[in-house]
């Protein structure tokens, strides 16, 4: 079979470019002849996507508006002049782009670029505030429109969690189905047999998106030992100088495995999570996760048995000590593995196939 995937800017391999780069390599497992259509491409990035076996093509141009966020640039550019696809060479197509319409079998929904916006405003510097505010509605009703148009080529709708559907339900799309995204949990895994437990992980994120920055700089004044991860020109003076916090930077995967596997527990702060790879990957290396009860994170953290989910701040902060100061069950590391599997790439992959026959039955003998 020869599948498409259509891609936001291959500038990583993680997230929103994560289900289809994944999902991509099942299919080339199972022999299929896999593309993948995106904007633009790092060059660390396509060179692993060959060796790998999978095709790369780059449509439109490849300058910038907005260097320092590549899919937030190309998203605004969409919304200006809609990049159409025309790809009649695969037998599937399926689309996880936030920036390019495209006639496809499945669109995959991973959230709504104008909330994610919405939940970093807070914490931007000034002028990105004051531009959000001042695009806020215009921008809010091309995305609808966009969507809607997005629906409207694509036989299904599929979104990434079941708060990703709600959200597009609310905008009025019609959402056939949720499959949350995978992982590859041959990777993430656990790397320690006796965890040290003597820090706090926790992302930093982009402009609070993962990692919100007040509630950081909060547990930490309470003198609870975090590592933080991610990229550390979002962060405030504040949090750089605190002497409780420790960055770790961007780190490669094998050492951010390290982290999850030899820390107390995850703090997932987010201010929008339409899903959430953070408490996904830490629970795969059996560390729990304390985050919100509420968005993408609340359906996949089981309270009280692979984390805990807190209803305020306030709640998230006084669990964060603690947990810190008495612990909790070691039984957790285990239900977090466990819960983990299910995202497994293998098992998320079993599902997409049955979307795929269930939804195109005249395909399977393709």
């Amino acid at each position: 079979m020869n599948i498409c995937f259509v891609t936001d800017p291959l500038t990583t391999t993680a997230g929103s470019v994560r289900p289809a780069i994944l999902l991509a390599q099942e299919f080339r497992k199972n022999n299929g002849d896999v593309s993948i259509i995106t904007t633009r491409v790092d060059g660390n990035v396509e060179r692993k996507l060959k060796e790998w076996g999978i095709n790369v093509k780059v449509i439109g141009s490849d300058s910038r508006l907005i260097g320092e966020f590549p899919t937030l640039d190309a998203w605004v550019r969409n919304l200006v002049k809609n990049k159409v696809l025309d790809n009649r060479n695969a037998n599937v197509i399926i689309n996880t782009s936030s920036c390019i319409v495209s006639a496809s079998d499945v669109y995959y929904a991973q959230g709504l670029m104008i909330e994610t916006l919405k939940g970093m405003a807070p914490i931007m510097p000034v002028w990105y505030r004051m531009a959000y505010y001042l695009a806020n509605f215009p921008l809010r009703s091309m995305e609808t429109k966009f969507i809607r148009r997005l629906r409207g080529s694509s036989k299904l709708f599929i979104a990434n969690s079941n708060f990703c559907a709600s959200m597009y339900r609310q905008a009025g799309v019609i959402v056939d189905k949720v499959v949350y995204p995978p992982l590859d949990c041959s990777l993430f895994k656990p790397s320690s047999l006796k965890p040290k437990e003597d820090y706090v992980l926790t992302h930093l994120g982009t402009y609070g998106k993962e990692g919100r920055f007040p509630i950081i700089k909060a547990i930490a004044d309470v003198g609870v030992q975090l590592k933080v991860f991610g990229k550390t020109y979002y962060a405030p003076k504040a949090l750089l100088n605190h002497p409780n916090i420790t960055f770790l930077g961007e780190i490669a995967e094998k050492k951010l495995i390290d982290a999850y596997s030899n820390a107390l527990y995850t703090l997932c702060a987010f201010s929008h999570e339409p899903f959430g790879y953070i408490p996904i990957e830490s629970m795969a290396c059996g560390t729990p996760v304390l985050t919100y009860n509420r968005q993408g994170p609340s359906e996949t953290v089981v309270n009280e048995e692979t984390g805990w989910l807190v209803n305020s701040d306030f709640e998230l902060v006084s669990f964060a000590v603690k947990l810190w100061k008495k612990g909790y069950s070691k039984d957790m590391r285990k239900n977090c593995r466990k819960r983990a599997l299910s995202f497994n790439v293998t098992e998320i992959f079993a599902e997409w196939v049955n979307v795929l026959k269930n939804a195109m039955p005249e395909r399977r003998a393709k």
